[in-house]
């Protein structure tokens, strides 16, 4: 896809989620710094994160939507703003994702935010807002670190693979996620669990990792990773000729996507509530 009917191209859009991506990420770097000292104060510590991630939201909503007035946009905290016509643009945001490392000060929380056209992300970007690293792609045209092409790992095999995957906040998800995991770990190298999807997505594009699954995310969550994850070469579904959604993500180079991906059928890993 080189053109969006609205007349912008995948590249404009991302030029775009760029900038406003950035200045997000920024807000969500100082509200921290200003307001986790005070955290005492609050009802709860998730105030402080509920605070941040309404706030960089709505600044994602003003920047938008009134340059893009026929643009839509969902994200985490208040849902679809706008419906969209065929073919115009909506954009995907997860203003703060990895929010237990953001009220923990772990340098693993990102803005996500991702342009998508008739159902399908054309471009995204993935701010780690803790130190200012960023990934981008569009569809079609690769994806990027730092001026530098990723193209996920060469590892082959996944006894040698080291996987990352995340956790429900369900109690009784997580222990069918536990149960999942104490079976899979002797299979590969040894398993990560960074807390932030996005960024376990971009850490698997650039290989860092080698490859990352997870049950329950949502669109906001991997729309801009998955993208990010697809144009650096690895496979991005779910399971059993499914897409990937709440139900299972798996992102995998080629060569490991097969076993690791049988692996979660036999384990039963999309099951459980």
């Amino acid at each position: 896809m080189s053109e969006i009917s609205t007349g912008s191209t995948p590249g404009e859009l991302l030029e775009i989620a760029v900038r406003v991506a950035r200045d997000a990420a920024a807000t969500a770097r100082r509200m921290r710094d200003e307001a986790i000292g005070d955290v005492q104060t609050k009802s709860t510590d998730t105030d402080v994160v509920t605070a941040a991630d309404k706030a960089v939201e709505r600044q994602v909503a003003d920047a938008l939507l009134p340059q893009r007035p026929g643009d839509g946009l969902l994200g985490e905290e208040y849902g679809d703003a706008v419906q969209v016509a065929p073919g115009a643009v909506r954009w995907i945001l997860d203003p703060i994702d990895g929010t237990v490392n953001y009220l923990y000060g772990l340098p693993q929380y990102a803005v996500s935010l991702a342009a998508e056209v008739d159902g399908t992300v054309v471009a995204g970007v993935v701010v780690n807002a803790a130190t200012g690293d960023e990934w981008t792609a569009t569809r079609g045209g690769g994806a990027w670190r730092a001026g530098r092409r990723l193209t996920g790992s060469t590892r082959t095999t996944l006894d040698q693979a080291l996987v990352a995957t995340g956790f429900g906040y369900d109690a009784r998800r997580r222990e069918h996620q536990g149960a999942v995991l104490a079976r899979l770990i002797t299979r590969v190298r040894d398993i990560r669990r960074l807390g932030a999807a996005a960024l376990d997505l971009c850490f698997a594009a650039e290989g860092t990792l080698d490859a990352y699954f997870e049950k329950g995310l949502n669109l906001w969550d991997h729309a801009a990773g998955g993208l990010i994850a697809e144009e650096a070469g690895l496979v991005v579904s779910g399971l059993s000729g499914a897409p990937a959604g709440d139900q299972m993500l798996v992102a995998a180079p080629p060569a490991l996507f097969g076993a690791l991906h049988d692996a979660l059928v036999e384990l039963d890993a999309a099951g459980g509530v």
